[in-house]
């Protein structure tokens, strides 16, 4: 990552790592599709209302993986063998702790979470159901996530690939079968969810304890290293707090969108069509999400090795590859949702029907999502790339500020505001593009002032005389 030309070493970091990305987003989505040919009518919409929740969760307790991979990432650059030994298990450490506490804290607040955002009836039990089994998974989904990050961080994205096709095929067999075989509903998806993940966590846990180099996992290490620690701390609460604020702000989103399906006169009937056209979209939506996110992890990686060796300059280079590949996926990412929008939203369920109907208007509200958040979706890409080279730079604090100001509070101040005015889904989902083109534009002059600083710093140093005695 440090030598030779970059771009090439870009795609082939990313192509495994946008593989297992895409696959973890198919155990979602797996669920949802399997979900929609069980008895529940609101099936769908139900695990759609409880993204924003569960990820605001996760987000909070697993979110420091993204400073394990940046710490793991800058020691390897600096060919500091024992500081990565001493991270990588004090990060296991971490994952195994935080993903309990997250377990515990979900398990906890799901129902009255989920109640406060408009849910009721059925949709509430159906939600409240799926989430509480998803929650006994978590500390699962937290060491994979770990195991995952510490691999990447050492350029290995084909293991994770590898393990989560295998995880990802077993997930999809086991929701046919609770789903289809024993006639379960979203709770049956929910456990297919958690064995797979228990399964990717224990194979991964594994390769690690297999590993010839300086990310070899000892039970007998495992502990936690004080500098280690905080050091992933630095890096990944920012990470952390900025994952779940913005899932604070989706889940005022879901809860305006539920407002939208309600003001239809719609709050009554068995079926919920704004919320489960919603929910289908955004779910086709995570996969373009995890395909540009790829290379937000490459930009992340890359810049910390860069930065571990002092190569400043190089980094110029890591941003504008990173920027041209981000914006070139994005674009074939919306192309494709885009002109197979219907078939893939009938594997939701969501396939249309006459004008008027409540199968109409979940359609009209898919296409409405797919107009504003997913053609203009490059400006996303662009954000989130600005966003990985500060954090790789170790600016994390500065990514997570501006993110929170840009996209997030401005989508809550929008929701106050311009939505509570017009109460439409249309003025819900513009705020997306907003948001993004603000913060990827201040992303990146952040980005080249840091940058900037860093390379006058070095050239200082260089130039000042050795120190003799």
């Amino acid at each position: 990552m440090t030598e030779g030309p970059l771009l090439g070493k870009i795609m082939l970091f990313i192509l495994p790592l946008m593989a297992s990305n895409l696959l973890q987003t198919l155990y979602n989505a797996a669920d949802m599709m399997v979900v929609s040919l069980s008895h529940e009518p609101n099936a769908v919409g139900a695990i759609g209302t409880t993204g924003a929740f569960i990820n605001m969760i996760v987000n909070i307790f697993i979110g420091f993986s993204a400073g394990a991979n940046v710490v793991v990432a800058r020691h390897l650059g600096a060919k500091d063998h024992d500081a990565v030994s001493r991270t990588v298990h004090t990060a296991i450490c971490m994952s195994v702790i935080f993903g309990l506490v997250g377990s515990v804290v979900g398990l906890l607040v799901a129902e009255p979470v989920l109640a406060l955002l408009g849910n009721h009836g059925k949709l509430l039990e159906l939600s409240t159901l799926y989430t509480r089994i998803y929650f006994l998974g978590v500390p699962f989904i937290s060491i994979t996530n770990y195991c995952i990050s510490i691999l990447r961080a050492k350029g290995d994205t084909k293991t994770p690939l590898i393990v989560l096709s295998a995880t990802g095929v077993l997930n999809v067999i086991l929701n046919l079968f609770f789903v289809l075989g024993t006639k379960m509903s979203v709770d049956g998806v929910a456990l297919a969810t958690a064995i797979s993940n228990a399964v990717s966590a224990v194979v991964l846990m594994y390769i690690l304890m297999r590993d010839k180099g300086p990310c070899r996992f000892s039970f007998k290490k495992l502990r936690i290293e004080r500098h280690s620690f905080f050091n992933i701390l630095h890096i990944g609460l920012p990470a952390g707090i900025q994952g779940a604020l913005f899932s604070i702000s989706n889940m005022l989103i879901q809860s305006s969108i539920i407002r939208v399906n309600n003001n239809l006169g719609l709050a009554g009937d068995s079926y919920q069509p704004v919320v489960d056209g919603n929910s289908a979209i955004a779910n086709l939506e995570g996969f373009a999400y995890t395909a540009t996110n790829a290379v937000c992890q490459a930009a992340i990686t890359f810049t910390s090795q860069n930065a571990g060796a002092g190569k400043y300059e190089r980094i110029k280079r890591v941003m504008g590859a990173c920027y041209f590949v981000t914006i070139a996926v994005a674009v074939i990412c919306s192309a494709v949702l885009f002109l197979f929008a219907k078939p893939l939203l009938s594997l939701y369920g969501v396939a249309g029907g006459p004008e008027g109907s409540l199968e109409a208007i979940a359609l009209e509200t898919a296409y409405t999502r797919l107009y504003w958040t997913i053609l203009p979706y490059f400006l996303l890409a662009y954000m989130e790339v600005g966003g990985g080279v500060l954090r790789g730079m170790g600016r994390s604090v500065t990514s997570t500020i501006v993110s929170l100001m840009g996209a997030c509070l401005l989508r809550i101040l929008w929701i106050s505001t311009v939505f509570n005015q017009f109460e439409t889904l249309e003025s819900i989902y513009v705020s997306y593009p907003i948001s993004w083109i603000l913060t990827g534009t201040i992303h990146l002059a952040c980005s080249l002032v840091v940058l900037h600083k860093l390379i006058t710093r070095k050239r200082e140093r260089e130039k000042s005389p050795p120190i003799t005695v």
